[in-house]
């Protein structure tokens, strides 16, 4: 990554003293050959890979050569406006202490073996599997599955291996495919779901993290009190501490490891009996900023919900809507259409001013969520906002609201490497306002 933005930082010291376009230092490509010919150059004589980096497989290094081209590409991409989703910054180094161990190994023996419960990697050998493999196994033998890669992490004090497999899925008929269900997500109960026969279901939330809060408060008590690291001073931690550290982390991944697999389930159950599922576009990183909720929102899993949903339903080719983030769900009546102007987040049964609907208020919204399905095969295909004017984002909410850095220089913002990027004829892209759709469908 630094070979590619030194050229970037040359270049923007070269401008600062005139010199021209034609006699700058050219652009350094970042695509994963170039990448790749220039390690294959520097490893047999740069003296910080000379000594050790025959140790390795290669395919350690080609990881780290691939996410860095694809971070890259994904900065370009964002810059100029091809790229969906929230505008992705330059590139910069993942600390050791943070970044996740992996390894993708693409080339060599990758291979199930007949046991059922080893596994053979290249310059790793066979190694024993927590987990039997036999179900694939006879996918593999019987011709059905063949493995392309196989990618090794470190992940929760433990090591995984994810294989990568080509295979013929074949689509599953739901058990209800012409009904469909609302899911309003909250925090008492985990999901309120009110189907399109009349029928409201409440799933409690686990709450995970606080069945485990006593335990971790005895354990983080414990780790204070031996000595930790200091990267100011350079202090090691004791022997004591990383006994004390590990055993509060093993909490940690228990309680996340509950939490996933409650998720799995739920949304499995879900998406194996309803055909269509209507859920919100939740403004999950606005709820987190609420020191009151952001622990409960955090322990519930929101944003794991719908990405399980979204996906799963491609499984079994049935419909996921997702309602629009200003779509009044939980102040609109599900018995006459009225809708509140406010609503607090303490009031939890939703009264009707029109009409005499007493209903709890996370019910209230199933409902609406669930008559959205039928509005978006038969209305207008604007479902939710036939009847009610369009609701301007509060605060600006549509424009751009991050602050830049200023350059002390030029007292505008910039970034290392000058003001455009290779291929910088291209015009980078500006500020695009939203459309405030009321449903997208996948």
């Amino acid at each position: 990554m630094s070979w590619v933005t030194a050229s970037w930082w040359q270049r923007k010291a070269e401008t600062s003293y005139g010199i021209g376009e034609e006699q700058l230092t050219p652009w350094r490509s970042w695509s994963l050959p170039a990448l790749r010919k220039e390690f294959n150059q520097i490893k047999t004589t740069d003296p910080r890979f000379a000594d050790w980096w025959q140790e390795n497989s290669k395919e350690a290094y080609n990881t780290g050569l691939t996410n860095a081209a694809a971070a890259f590409d994904n900065y370009a991409k964002s810059k100029q406006g091809k790229r969906k989703g929230a505008r992705v910054g330059v590139p910069r180094r993942k600390p050791k202490r943070k970044a996740r161990l992996a390894c993708r190994f693409t080339t060599g023996a990758i291979r199930i073996e007949p046991s059922g419960r080893h596994i053979t990697l290249p310059r790793l050998g066979t190694i024993r599997t927590h987990e039997p493999t036999v179900k694939l196994l006879a996918r593999i033998k019987a011709g059905t599955a063949r493995i392309l890669s196989a990618t090794v992490r470190h992940e929760r004090g433990r090591w995984f291996v994810s294989l990568q497999v080509e295979t013929a899925r074949e689509i599953t008929r739901v058990d209800r495919p012409d009904t469909s269900v609302g899911i309003d997500l909250g925090v008492k109960y985990l999901a309120v779901m009110a189907d399109s026969s009349g029928k409201v279901h409440y799933v409690p939330n686990p709450g995970h993290l606080d069945g485990a809060l006593k335990l971790l408060r005895l354990h983080s008590r414990r780790v204070t009190r031996r000595q930790g690291p200091d990267r100011k001073t350079g202090q090691k931690p004791s022997k004591r501490w990383e006994k004390a550290n590990r055993q509060r982390n093993k909490i940690h991944h228990r309680v996340a490891n509950l939490r996933t697999d409650a998720l799995h389930k739920l949304t499995t159950r879900v998406r194996t009996e309803y055909g269509t599922v209507v859920v919100e576009d939740l403004n999950v990183a606005g709820m987190l900023r609420n020191r009151r909720l952001a622990r409960r929102v955090s322990d519930a899993g929101f944003g794991e919900i719908r990405r399980q949903l979204t996906y799963k339903g491609r499984w079994n080719a049935c419909r996921t809507i997702v309602a629009n983030r200003w779509y009044p769900s939980s102040k609109t009546c599900s018995n006459c259409g009225a809708a509140k102007a406010k609503l607090p987040l303490h009031a939890r049964v939703f009264d009707c001013d029109e009409c005499p609907l007493v209903m709890d208020r996370d019910e209230n919204a199933a409902r609406n969520l669930v008559a959205l399905a039928a509005a978006c095969t038969t209305g207008t295909g604007v479902a939710g906002d036939q009847d009610t004017p369009r609701v301007s984002k509060p605060r600006g909410a549509d424009r751009k609201t991050r602050r830049q850095r200023l350059n002390r220089n030029t007292g505008r913002g910039g970034r290392a490497g000058g003001a455009s990027l290779p291929h910088h004829q291209q015009e980078e892209a500006r500020d695009r306002r939203q459309d405030a759709e009321a449903l997208k469908l996948w």
